[in-house]
């Protein structure tokens, strides 16, 4: 059995593909992953399904949807006891099943280890092999309790750091080219994240498009001001002013990472 959290909640069976149609049991399983191989408990779970809107049988409500959890995980292959009863609450074991989000983790895993070696085209693989897994929003729209948005803003946040690292190993690789388009999307997408713009600056310098790089210098600093009333931080007013000198050192300006 794999599980997919990185987009659309699915469970894979082979090459059976099955999303949960019934809401409820579908953000119970989604808690349930998140917390998987811990317990999570039933007031947690109350909150998470029903929110402010208790009904008066939650608790038997509740042990309906874990029944029915059960039965629709052992239709495709896992074991009778995946989800325990543990007090104060329930608990998933994945034991040998799959979650996306693990696959995942290997791969930047991999893509940091082959950055600290230096092996750039390598790192820009994995990077990008990780970002392949991702099929949508992290978990669909299933944000409405606290559980479950946290995680799925936690999911995004670490998809947008992979993007950058994969970027910066692409760049320092010296493929510029290939990532001004991308950069130029995400950009229109996040235009609050200023590595983006650093980075697209570099490409758009290294690729002999000094005036455009410095366009986006002034792109990023209006942003700044009108969304947040901010000066861009000191990696892009660094950049700006040695481009304006004629001081770029690129390999100075070319690393994120972080171990």
């Amino acid at each position: 059995m794999r599980y997919k959290i990185l987009g659309p909640i699915r469970l894979m069976d082979d090459d059976r593909q099955l999303y949960i149609s019934a809401r409820k049991i579908e953000i119970l399983l989604a808690v349930l992953l998140v917390r998987a191989e811990r317990v999570v408990t039933v007031n947690e779970l109350f909150t998470e399904i029903w929110g402010q809107h208790l009904p008066r049988r939650a608790t038997a409500a509740l042990y309906v949807y874990v029944s029915q959890l059960r039965k629709l995980l052992r239709r495709h292959s896992a074991p009778d006891d995946q989800i325990v009863t543990r007090s104060p609450g329930y608990l998933l074991r994945l034991g040998p099943d799959e979650l996306d989000l693990h696959l995942f983790q290997r791969r930047v895993q991999q893509g940091r280890a082959y950055v600290t070696a230096g092996r750039h085209e390598e790192a820009a693989g994995s990077f990008e092999s990780a970002l392949e897994l991702w099929e949508g929003a992290p978990l669909g729209d299933l944000r409405d309790g606290p559980i479950v948005s946290g995680f799925a803003t936690w999911l995004e946040e670490a998809r947008l750091e992979c993007t950058e690292l994969m970027i910066e190993s692409t760049l320092a690789a010296g493929r510029d080219r290939r990532v001004v388009g991308h950069l130029f999307d995400l950009i229109a997408k996040y235009p609050l994240r200023e590595a983006f713009y650093r980075q697209l600056m570099i490409a758009l310098y290294r690729s002999e498009r000094q005036a455009d790089a410095l366009g986006i210098y002034q792109l990023a600093r209006s942003t700044l001001h009108t969304e947040l009333g901010l000066e861009p931080g000191s990696p892009l007013k660094d950049l700006q002013r040695a481009m304006l000198v004629g001081e770029v050192h690129l390999d100075q300006h070319c690393y994120l990472f972080t171990s």
